[in-house]
């Protein structure tokens, strides 16, 4: 959808549950109490994911995500390094990996051509922790409270919607659709 509208893409990191041990917790520990159907909770997604043609696992537990918005900012300004965000989809909300294991985040770096010796720097320094405080302030003013949440143009669209409410929010916003050149006959 990008590549039809004339945008610009910003990620900013939003603390979701933040108090995840390192190790993990269930998702039955996290919602209990809470009335939540975690069946059904899963069956929503999946058919909003397949709708949209999106791989989605069946996931049991939540980890924290923590290290991985760190890995994120940091490998946005490696050259190929914005792959990262779609392999870390994939490893959490496919695969089910804890994306707050140092390792795991090695292993997935690789995976997409970062070099295993400054991915694990950059971690274990904490290079980009500022930058992720500050998203967490900005996603903070800014009202956020779920993930996912779309921003354009002053509108907010929160959670995981079909494309079509996307493309609402992009023209709600002003912006402009992409004029491609004719490449008839």
């Amino acid at each position: 959808m990008t590549r039809a509208y004339d945008i610009e893409v910003e990620w900013v990191f939003f603390p979701l549950h933040p108090e995840t041990p390192p190790e993990g917790q269930s998702l039955a520990t996290l919602f209990a109490g809470r009335g939540v159907d975690l069946e059904a909770m899963y069956q929503r997604m999946k058919g909003l994911m397949d709708a949209e043609g999106l791989p989605y696992g069946r996931r049991t537990h939540t980890y924290n995500s923590r290290l991985a918005q760190e890995l994120a900012t940091w490998a946005d300004t490696e050259p190929g390094g914005q792959a990262i965000h779609d392999r870390l989809y994939s490893a959490y909300f496919v695969d089910g990996r804890n994306i707050g294991d140092v390792e795991v985040l090695v292993e997935l770096a690789g995976s997409v051509g970062l070099p295993a010796d400054r991915t694990r720097r950059a971690l274990e320094d904490r290079r980009c922790k500022e930058a992720v405080d500050a998203d967490w302030a900005l996603a903070a003013r800014a009202g956020v409270t779920g993930v996912p949440t779309f921003v354009a143009g002053g509108h907010q669209v929160v959670g995981a919607q079909p494309e079509a409410v996307l493309r609402e929010l992009i023209r709600a916003a002003g912006a402009a659709p992409r004029q491609f050149p004719d490449t008839g006959p």
